[in-house]
């Protein structure tokens, strides 16, 4: 029982993440509905274990979520009016959003550094960065997200293990595999797409 009450909120945001990768794997629009929900909770998990960055991120990752609901619901394409296609992100968007990663990573540092007493800033702001540009690509049905997602989840799993957050880090662990899964199942489904 000590178990469970230690670990509840842990297990319970792992189960939701896991029913948020399986719906993001299959470009569902759901996920955005389990997007808004996991991280409410996973702000007070994060901020309970000295993850500030983290809990702040998953404020962010709620209404991110929001946007990503509406952007996916009621943004159609201009030319053929239906809903957005899974597409490769245009090349004049690389330089802006390697511009706001830096900006975002700096900031959220110092913000780290200046205010909290995290013992992981460097990493902690980094995915937190990152993190940014990538549901702002998955919003937009850029392929390339499930890139930006596998280093964040990669580096938050080690994270996670370094911080005693064991369901989260096996969580993130998992996310690795299914993102790059991820990537190739985006891929075939963005040919089937491009041949209609």
């Amino acid at each position: 029982m000590d178990f469970i009450s230690l670990y509840w909120l842990d297990i319970l945001t792992t189960i939701l993440g896991l029913i948020y990768i399986w719906l993001e794997y299959r470009a569902h629009i759901a996920l955005w509905v389990v997007g808004i929900v996991m991280p409410a909770l996973d702000v007070y998990l994060y901020y309970s274990h000295g993850l500030y960055g983290d809990a702040g991120m998953a404020v962010y990752y709620t209404l991110a979520a929001v946007y990503g609901l509406c952007i996916w619901k009621f943004k159609k394409t201009k030319k053929l009016k239906r809903e957005l296609p899974i597409i490769y992100m245009p090349m004049k968007k690389y330089l802006p959003v390697t511009v706001f990663f830096l900006v975002a990573w700096a900031v959220t540092y110092y913000i780290l550094v200046t205010w909290t007493n995290s013992t992981v800033p460097l990493l902690d702001s980094f995915t937190n960065a990152l993190s940014f540009v990538g549901l702002w690509a998955l919003a937009r049905k850029y392929i390339e997200q499930w890139f930006f997602w596998i280093v964040v989840d990669a580096v938050c799993t080690v994270l996670y293990v370094q911080k005693g957050i064991p369901f989260k880090a096996g969580l993130y662990g998992l996310y690795v595999v299914i993102a790059v899964m991820g990537y190739f199942k985006w891929k075939g489904m963005m040919e089937v797409k491009s041949e209609k």
